[in-house]
């Protein structure tokens, strides 16, 4: 055969190849419409191993190598899982609340805008960077130009770290009918006009997505609810303003947030940073690292670098702002030393011992 020919009988193989995924993702929606009404989760991980263990077994009669196939059955099993999430989004009840989302013109803004909007609710947007813009409904550059913050189901705080305590308190001075969503990934800075909020009777929330402006709003979700009172009574509050049926809501005390953020971010962030930092001084061609880069070079790599693309400003606060970033810094900083004296002195044992508190540490 030549090559042409060979070429439009790939191309047709292509085609009954689409037809077959079609097929499959039309089924993962039935899945996903019986898994939707059972309130069942979407992610079975026994069953998705079973599939790829099969696609692996099968690699050398493909000629291919196992981590090949099972690269191309992951990608259909993340297709089959985002069809099931659709339909369940679809299958949701609309609320039909309004929201207002302060610091609507930002990252975090707008995807919370395109969430809440998918949930089914209303949403109208305040920042100051509309103030150049001409007026539209439903688009506000300043507080003082929303007329009734009582038409308001919630009002979601999605502004910089460092100005959250003060739109907390601005909103809370109008006293809305309302709860105030904050969502900031540091609650120390606003703690005192949450506190000051409650006192006189203003129903406040303290949100944490545990994602970024990126995050697909069709994949689980994880938030954390820092419970300032009564933790059900708070959930109950959030469920209508969270009725997106994949959402994973974790509740813990106010007061033990930003510990836990110290390491669950504060500590993440900061290892990206080192890695950075310290190739920088490498003197090494970033080139011929990645040239002749391992498996886990990549990987840490990759992690390090959607670190280092973000906002710095932001990645500086969720440090300085965190009252538990010395105990990060110490524990980062003994760490090491460990590590070099037990490298050092060649302590095979101690090593081992390290490298096992280290895995227990991380995978329980």
């Amino acid at each position: 055969m030549s090559l042409a020919s060979l070429r439009d009988a790939i191309s047709d193989v292509d085609r009954a190849l689409l037809e077959l995924l079609r097929r499959r993702l039309d089924l993962a929606a039935e899945v996903g419409r019986i898994k939707a009404d059972a309130g069942a989760p979407v992610v079975v991980r026994e069953v998705e191993e079973r599939v790829l263990d099969r696609a692996r077994r099968q690699a050398a009669a493909c000629g291919v190598s196992e981590s090949v196939l099972e690269g191309v059955f992951q990608a259909i099993l993340r297709g089959s899982v985002e069809r099931q999430y659709r339909v369940g989004i679809d299958r949701r009840e609309a609320r039909g609340g309004r929201i207002l989302i302060a610091g609507g013109a930002g990252g975090m803004g707008g995807w919370l805008r395109g969430f809440f909007e998918l949930v089914g609710h209303r949403v109208d947007l305040l920042d100051p960077a509309f103030a150049p813009l001409d007026p539209a409904p439903g688009r506000f550059a300043a507080l003082a130009a929303v007329p009734d913050l009582d038409a308001y189901d919630a009002l979601v705080v999605a502004v910089p770290l460092a100005r959250t305590g003060e739109t907390v308190a601005e909103l809370a001075a109008r006293r809305p009918r309302g709860p105030i969503v904050e969502i900031a990934s540091i609650k120390a800075p606003a703690a005192e006009a949450l506190g000051s909020a409650r006192a006189a009777g203003v129903s406040t929330l303290a949100l944490h997505p545990m994602f970024g402006p990126g995050k697909p709003l069709y994949e689980p979700m994880t938030w954390v609810l820092a419970a300032w009172g009564d933790p059900e009574t708070e959930r109950q509050a959030l469920s209508p303003l969270l009725a997106h049926p994949y959402v994973k809501l974790v509740t813990v005390p106010f007061p033990h947030h930003d510990r836990l953020m110290g390491w669950l971010l504060g500590l993440a962030h900061l290892s990206s940073l080192l890695f950075g930092a310290a190739l920088s001084r490498s003197g090494i061609d970033p080139d011929e690292l990645a040239a002749c880069a391992s498996t886990t070079f990549t990987r840490q790599s990759a992690t390090a670098l959607s670190v280092l693309a973000e906002d710095p400003d932001l990645y500086l606060d969720i440090q300085h702002l965190n009252p538990h970033r010395s105990e990060v810094y110490a524990a980062a900083h003994e760490a090491l030393a460990e590590l070099e004296r037990l490298t050092a002195s060649r302590d095979r044992e101690g090593f081992r011992e390290a490298l096992g508190a280290a895995r227990r540490a991380i995978s329980g």
